[in-house]
Parts: structure tokens; sequence; C-alpha cells
């Protein structure tokens, strides 16, 4: 790094201005982008992940890959790079605070608030579910929200960048962080889709109790409780939290990634169901606008429908951002399922008496030509 105006210059063009944060991993800092002139938050890695050369040949391809998901619930990814040893990630800067910040102020969010938030986070990895990829490290750190209450979920690729060095730091950084992590990861296992659903759920069950389903110090012990224990249903924490909301969350904390919703869609898509009724926001969702389909990785499991745009018909400040999930129209009570064309029915009514009228023709040619005996 030089110097500029007494400040950092990071890759000879970011300006480092303030820290924004300190992880296990990495620093996270305000900078501004000299070439572009605008604002950029940069993740700087520790240098002992940035000196493994198997490493920075990883981080450069999921960084890579990463900067290919553009979706309004999803931080983009700008530019990386290495300057004196140290790797660093380039992000659109978003204004807010994450929602882990938010939840440790707030305690228990209320249903109205709670649901908004998370049918966003799973239209953001919905979309990278669509793409080809699995976040591996889902946690309310990682999902920033901005003043105006849209969600944006970051670090895609840095947990899976890691997962391919230190395998004895698995419980911190390579397969998710401890208190949210899925079954199958604590089991040490490649994470799925389902797996993401799965943290998913573990952070609407701190949003809507304000606690977590299973508490420990040891991240062994936590790991063993996420493989073998049954959560605690939410509702003896938040009897305010409705029995079929209260059912939506046992089913994403199944043990098994079979007992979930196959993706973060799925799960919005329940979410958004259930609000539908109490929601007024997510009752007035604008119809459904053509978007491109995005880019797919190989090797994971991916589903070829085009993600859905961003609501922009209220930009209230005030108004929570439901982002619509793709999917069959909505069937209008006392709307008839078949729509009969009544004119080819007719013609084909005729058709048929036209050829019943032959019938008595036919056999009296029959009978000409073939008389009894």
């Amino acid at each position: 790094m030089d110097n500029q105006n007494s400040s950092p210059l990071l890759g000879d063009r970011y300006q480092l201005q303030v820290s924004l944060g300190t992880g296990g991993m990495a620093v996270v800092y305000q900078a501004w982008d000299l070439r572009l002139e605008r604002p950029v938050a940069i993740k700087v890695l520790r240098e002992d992940f940035s000196s493994n050369d198997g490493f920075r040949e990883r981080f450069r391809q999921e960084a890579k890959a990463a900067a290919n998901l553009s979706h309004p619930n999803i931080v983009t990814v700008h530019d990386f790079g290495l300057d004196r040893d140290r790797l660093y990630i380039v992000m659109e800067y978003v204004p807010g605070t994450d929602l882990k910040t938010m939840i440790k102020a707030r305690g228990e969010f209320s249903i109205d608030e709670a649901i908004p938030l998370m049918v966003q986070a799973c239209a953001g990895i919905g979309y990278a579910h669509r793409a080809g990829f699995v976040h591996c490290d889902v946690k309310p750190h990682n999902m920033l929200v901005t003043p105006d209450q849209r969600l944006k979920v970051t670090d895609f690729g840095i947990a899976r960048a890691l997962a391919s060095i230190q395998p004895d730091e698995k419980y911190d950084v390579v397969w998710g962080s401890p208190q949210y992590f899925s079954p199958e990861q604590a089991s040490g296992q490649a994470p799925l889709p389902s797996s993401d659903v799965y943290s998913l759920g573990v952070i609407l069950y701190e949003m809507l109790t304000g606690r977590l389903p299973f508490i420990s110090d040891d991240p062994g012990e936590l790991a063993r409780m996420h493989r073998e224990t049954a959560p605690i249903p939410p509702r003896t924490f938040n009897p305010a939290i409705p029995q079929a909301l209260e059912r939506i969350l046992l089913k994403v904390l199944s043990k098994e990634p079979a007992g979930r919703y196959r993706t973060a869609d799925q799960f919005g898509r329940i979410l958004l169901n259930f609000s539908q009724s109490a929601d007024p926001y997510a009752a007035n969702i604008p119809p459904l606008t053509s978007q491109p389909t995005p880019p797919t990785r190989p090797n994971i499991i991916a589903q070829p429908s085009a993600p859905p745009p961003a609501s922009t018909s209220d930009t209230s400040p005030n108004r929570p951002v439901v982002i619509p999930f793709p999917g069959p129209p909505p069937v209008v009570e006392g709307e008839p399922g078949i729509d009969f064309d009544w004119g080819t029915i007719s013609l084909a009514l005729l058709a048929l008496i036209a050829a019943g009228g032959l019938i008595p023709f036919w056999l009296y040619v029959w009978f000409t030509l073939n008389p009894p005996r």
C-alpha cells in the first residue's frame, strides 16, 4: 500500500478511508475508487490466507464467479486483486448495518418486520442457487440492511475458497459459522442449497425469538446439537408466532436435507404466501417482468428459471422492499379453471350431427348391394 493524501492506497486505485469492521479472516474498509469516483467497500484478507498459493487461485476463481451475480438482494462484486501480498475484494458500498447488529439491538422482531427481510434474503440466495452457487456461510453478519429496509447478502464464494485450506478451522470459517451451519456442514460434508435454507431458518428463528435455537460456547458441542438435538419450538419463547409459521420453521430446521425446502426460492415462496394475508406490502406485489437467467456454474445443482426484478412501484423510505419469486400465476377465486372456445365446440357438434345423418344412407347402400336371402 502507498500513501496519497495521508490515506493508504490499495492497488493504485482504491483510497482506504475508514475501517468498517474486523473479523476472523479479514478487515473491511470503506474506500474511494479514484478511477470511477465512487464509494466502495473493500475486504482485505489476512496475510496467512493471502500467502497460500492454492487459496489465491481458488479465491480468484470464486471472486470471478461471484462477480457474475447481479441481483438487487446481493452485494455486487466489482474487483479483486493482490497488493503487497494481501488479497482483497472490492464490492459495492451498502449504507446501513448488518442484520446481526440489528438483532442484538432489537431482540425480537415482529412478524411484519422479520418476514419481508427474510423474503429478500431468500430471493438473493435463491438467485445464487439457480446460478449454481451454494453460499456455505449464511449468517446475519453477511446480510446488510439499508435505511430503506433493502437487504443485501454478501460474501459469496469466500467460504468456498477458504474450504481449500486449514481444515482445522472448519468450525470458524471453512464450513460456516457454528451457530448457523447445517447438520451436514457440522458433519464435515459438502454444503447443499438446502444447507443454506437451514441457515436461513436459524436466522429467522433468532429474529422471531431473540435467541438462537442452539447455544453453546464450544463449537464442537454446537456441531453436535445441530446434528442431533431437536430445536425448542419457537412459540415457547414467543407465543405471538402463528402455529403455521412455527411449522414452517421446524420443517426448515430438519436434520435431514430432504426434510427441508430444497432451495431458498422455495422457502421464500412459502414465507411470501404466508405473509400475503397479513402484510399489505406482500399482498400488492407488482407483476413480474422478464430478466436474464443468471450465469450458471458447472458441477453444482442449478435451476433454469429466471430471477425476478426488484419492485420499484413505491419508493417510500419506510416501506420494506419485498422481491417476488418466479412461479405460476395466482388463481383468482371464482375464476373458471378452463376457458372454453364455444365456436370450436359448436363446429364439432355440427360435424358430429352431419356424420350421424349419413348412417341411414350407408345402410341403404349396403342392403342394396347385399340383399338378404
